[in-house]
């Protein structure tokens, strides 16, 4: 078998301190709650986060897809890199991966410290909270069915970061938590699988620098939805 392109050796920054980070990731009770909301279907939102913060995105009705961007709070250029993250790590996001930044930038953003559901890869060579695919938007609905859509993922995403002056080309590649894909063997295309989010299941995350983060569920929530 081949050897991954970018494979951490000792002292490697793709490394990270894991007893540091699973401390954090374990120590709920030391937590002290800031804020919480719910996010509507069809809708997206966007929030500022700390430094220092930890978010935790939970599925609170059962199998939910969320779409996820991330920018520096105080410079959008700097943006999440969903390539670069997949290559530097995989291309599912599992605890103690980092969310790293796009160019010149390249550094982390955040660190994955939980995820309840811990998928790992299945029979078919699939795993969750998928960096393989990317949004469902409303110009490659419109190209493949002729029909207008304005609440795809990317559609969402745009409204959610009207309010902090961003605009539709601020709007990148996501990470797709909760959502189970892979490749096929016979022509290596992109497939989707149910989602395995029960109610309660969660994914969160550790902030190395100020972010603003907007996240929509897509269109509708069947156990396959994606974006």
């Amino acid at each position: 078998m081949p050897s991954p392109l970018y494979e951490p050796r000792a002292g490697s920054p793709l490394l990270v301190d894991q007893t540091f980070y699973g401390r954090l990731g374990s120590e709920v009770e030391r937590r002290t709650l800031v804020n919480k909301f719910t996010v509507p279907i069809r809708s997206g939102k966007a929030w500022p986060m700390e430094a220092g913060q930890i978010c935790r995105i939970v599925a609170i009705e059962g199998p939910q897809v969320v779409d996820f961007n991330a920018w520096n709070l105080h410079n959008p250029r700097e943006r999440f890199w969903a390539a670069r993250t997949k290559q530097l790590h995989s291309a599912h996001m599992k605890v103690f991966d980092r969310f790293w930044s796009c160019l010149p930038y390249l550094r982390p953003m955040a660190t994955v410290i939980g995820d309840s559901i811990n998928y790992g890869i299945d029979e078919d060579r699939a795993g969750c909270h998928d960096l393989l695919g990317t949004r469902c938007d409303p110009y490659v609905h419109k190209m493949l069915t002729s029909e207008e859509l304005d609440v795809c993922c990317h559609s969402n995403l745009v409204r959610a970061m009207i309010p902090y002056r961003l605009h539709e080309g601020d709007v990148h590649d996501v990470l797709n938590i909760f959502q189970v894909t892979g490749l096929t063997r016979e022509g290596h295309q992109y497939f989707v699988k149910p989602c395995p989010a029960k109610k309660g299941d969660y994914f969160e995350f550790f902030a190395e620098i100020d972010l603003l983060q907007p996240v929509p569920p897509p269109p509708s929530v069947p156990p396959h939805a994606g974006g």
